[in-house]
């Protein structure tokens, strides 16, 4: 009998060309993601851009383009420093999901919507969409006043008009439609397309922030800025990370499951053994990027709000506390990089609870007949399972802590300010790479299946 490893292995480029289906939810991804960079480039009404461009390479001379800001515009593939329709990405979206589900980990009256089952999470969904709406509005708001300020404090007229109010209720109406769409675009290619919508267009944004961020780290080679053997030696720590995040997210922990002895066509008794996957890494790419949302939202009102703020994150005037705050959260800061690992340990251990259920596993594998060899069915293999996640949920804690603070600490160290070459958007990309093809691989071997069950023509006899 074929086995699935069979059927992996006679995957080709011939089979790639027969899946129609496969072809068309590719053709529809990338048409989104081709509509998403189209709109990065669609300014904001009122806004003038080739004066915001001058603001923007005065601000990044003065300053290095150092701020933590620099991760958001990395994150919306660039449309942050054009004041774009849809500058603010999804990360509003992701902030809101955030709230939404650690609210109904929480209240007893949304875990009770979310046992719903597909009416629930349809709730939950348009719960977060108003969400959405609300903390777009927030962060709307103030960055309409950062550019205000910021083209006051460089003496560039970026304003079209001299109505400011007016400007203000543009920008944000035009964030909150910007942020909606994008959001919906992600939907639509998870139904539509192939691999995960909202992931994939943050994904796409940091591929192509990757050509300038490479310019720049050689350009600053060619200065004299940093050396041949630091610029070398940090492409290859590059290198590493990548095979490191390629082993870590295929890294399993298997748990024998048994189940009892079944009659078979011959005669005789066989017992049945299989596994249970646990992913050493449960949570995924998630926790990075719940991490820089949540950083990035308080940061960006306390940057606003501390007087002249640049696109990256330098304010110039203001209270002095917020001063000292802004400043410890910069990139590389003692307290940018401790709340960042702490956020993203809380989320792995929050994400991983989300998505798998100890509980629920235990109570199906007791329905079924399986059992972990030693351990009882129901409470005792609850445990069992519990033991085991937390532990291998403290080694991927681990693992996404040290892929995401060590290019920042070195970067920080040695001067290099490339956002799209550390440890969070490696980790983002090689994830999502690595899910979107483990997506077409199924589609394949799903349509390798069909034909299958076409040539063998498993037809009745007819009738004479």
């Amino acid at each position: 009998m074929a086995t699935s490893a069979n059927f992996a292995a006679g995957l080709s480029l011939s089979n790639f060309a027969q899946a129609t289906e496969l072809k068309q939810r590719i053709w529809f991804t990338l048409g989104a993601l081709i509509i998403f960079r189209l709109l990065s480039f669609v300014p904001l009404p009122g806004i003038d851009p080739v004066a915001l461009q001058q603001v923007v390479d005065i601000t990044q001379q003065n300053t290095g383009g150092g701020g933590i800001l620099n991760i958001f515009n990395t994150f919306a593939g660039g449309s942050l420093e054009r004041m774009s329709l849809i500058a603010l990405g999804v990360m509003p979206y992701i902030t809101a999901s955030i709230v939404v589900q650690m609210a109904a980990a929480l209240s007893p009256t949304l875990a009770a919507i979310k046992k719903e089952g597909e009416s629930g999470r349809k709730k939950l969904n348009q719960y977060t969409r108003y969400g959405t709406v609300f903390l777009t509005a927030i962060q709307g708001y103030f960055l309409a006043v950062g550019l205000e300020t910021l083209s006051t404090s460089q003496g560039v007229q970026v304003l079209v008009s001299d109505n400011v109010a007016l400007f203000r209720i543009g920008a944000v109406v035009s964030l909150i439609g910007g942020t909606m769409f994008l959001m919906w675009l992600g939907e639509q290619i998870t139904a539509r397309g192939v691999g995960n919508g909202v992931s994939l267009i943050i994904m796409a944004g940091i591929v192509a922030q990757m050509p300038l961020e490479f310019a720049q780290l050689f350009a600053q080679g060619q200065t004299g800025a940093l050396s041949i053997p630091a610029i070398f030696g940090y492409l290859l720590l590059i290198l590493g990370l990548i095979f490191g995040i390629c082993f870590m997210e295929r890294a399993q922990r298997r748990v024998l499951i048994q189940y009892p002895k079944r009659a078979q066509a011959r005669g005789g008794m066989q017992a049945e053994k299989s596994h249970l996957p646990l992913k050493i890494n449960t949570a995924g790419v998630i926790p990075p990027i719940f991490a820089s949302s949540l950083l990035l939202m308080p940061l960006t009102v306390a940057q606003f709000m501390g007087g002249g703020v640049g696109l990256d994150g330098a304010p110039a005037t203001g209270n002095d506390l917020l001063l000292t705050i802004t400043a410890a959260l910069q990139r590389g800061g003692s307290l940018y990089l401790l709340l960042y690992a702490a956020l993203i340990i809380f989320f792995c251990f929050f994400y991983t609870a989300v998505v798998f259920n100890p509980e629920e596993t235990a109570e199906n594998l007791k329905r079924y007949g399986g059992f972990v060899p030693g351990i009882r069915p129901g409470k005792n293999t609850e445990k069992y399972l519990d033991y085991v996640l937390t532990r291998i949920t403290v080694v991927g804690a681990a693992y996404l802590t040290l892929i995401c603070m060590i290019p920042e600490i070195i970067a920080t160290q040695s001067g290099i300010m490339a956002f799209v070459l550390g440890g969070t958007s490696l980790l983002i990309v090689v994830n999502v790479t690595i899910d979107t093809v483990g997506q077409i691989q199924g589609h394949l071997m799903a349509h390798q299946y069909g034909d299958l069950i076409k040539k063998a023509k498993l037809k009745g006899r007819p009738r004479r």
